[in-house]
């Protein structure tokens, strides 16, 4: 059988700090019945301290994920790491983390696809080693969206939370790993959902400070409607091409960015709730860390043959799904 990129071991990070919605009402103007309601989200996890960046808390997952497979760092052939959050405009966050876990021998680099990021890093992972020329590639969501977060802005700060999953790849040749993959882009949709400044069409200036520039932006009922359209559209489509039916998938891993937005792509995919994974009520919306992060909570749950569907959509706009075959049993 043909060289698959299968997922042999899955590791997450979240930090100690939990932010409550009830200590979110102190901070800005709303309550734990409206924030529950509209998202989910109950509370999230915050990274505090002094020069703490995303890569604190890759570099943990990355350790703890290379001691559950039992290898060293040294091994891996590959980082490569999806963030929007990187620890600063360059170097990557691939290199950082590779130092801070000792991964001598890889290489690496940032994808930025906003929170389709761990979707996209996932497959242009597999291709590594789909081609036979890597062994072992670890790939990790991770962002710190506390640090873009304007917590004086109630339709974005309830929503988002810091934290990191990662997950080692390794060639199979069993049938397991991953079958297909869709991914798409609509770059009209930048407008909807962004972060205005720092870049180089509108660098940091004491300007682009005061006007709030360096914080997400975010047009919510547009995105909402987009997501909840492309999300499942392009779920439905992969089972189609694959002659998956509602039995036949036992997983959907959805971009926790929204529980009705979750709730319905899995409706169009005919999915009961008890085959979501679902676990924003803890970190809220972890963009690039949330599909890795659930993998990690159900991990015990998945059973080797098991048929996933990973679905995300991100700002810009990015969406896709993966469908792949879990690769053992925990």
């Amino acid at each position: 059988m043909a060289i698959t990129a299968a997922i042999t071991a899955v590791q997450g990070y979240v930090p100690d700090y939990v932010l409550t919605n009830e200590e979110l009402i102190k901070m800005v103007d709303t309550n734990d019945e409206w924030i529950t309601t509209r998202t989910g989200i109950k509370e999230r996890r915050i990274l505090k301290g002094k020069d703490q960046g995303a890569s604190v808390m890759a570099a943990e997952a990355v350790k703890k994920l290379c001691e559950k497979r039992k290898i060293s760092p040294e091994e891996i052939d590959l980082l490569l790491v999806a963030t929007v959050t990187g620890d600063y405009i360059f170097p990557a966050t691939s290199n950082i983390v590779c130092d801070k876990v000792g991964a001598i021998n890889a290489w690496g680099y940032d994808i930025n696809a906003a929170c389709s990021g761990f979707l996209y890093t996932l497959v242009t992972a597999a291709q590594f080693i789909q081609t036979g020329r890597h062994k072992k590639v670890v790939v990790v969501g991770v962002d710190k969206m506390s640090a873009i977060v304007d917590y004086a802005d109630r339709s974005t700060c309830i929503i988002f939370g810091d934290g990191a999953g990662s997950v080692l790849l390794e060639p199979a040749e069993e049938g397991v790993g991953m079958i297909d993959y869709l991914c798409k882009v609509d770059g009209s949709g930048r407008k909807h959902l962004y972060q205005r400044g720092g870049g180089s069409t509108k660098p940091p200036s004491s300007e682009s400070v005061d006007l709030k520039e360096h914080y997400i932006y975010q047009e919510g009922q547009h995105v909402f409607k987009f997501a909840v359209k492309e999300m499942a559209d392009i779920s439905v489509e992969m089972m189609k091409r694959n002659n998956l039916g509602a039995d036949d998938v036992a997983w959907l891993v959805p971009h926790q960015a929204n529980k009705r937005i979750i709730h319905a792509v899995a409706n169009r995919m005919e999915l009961p709730e008890s085959k979501i994974m679902m676990n924003i009520h803890k970190y809220g919306n972890t963009t690039s860390g949330t599909i890795p992060l659930c993998l990690w909570e159900y991990e015990k749950q998945l059973k080797k043959g098991d048929n996933i569907i990973l679905s995300a959509f991100g700002g810009g706009f990015t969406w896709g799904a993966i469908y792949l075959k879990w690769a053992y049993n925990s």
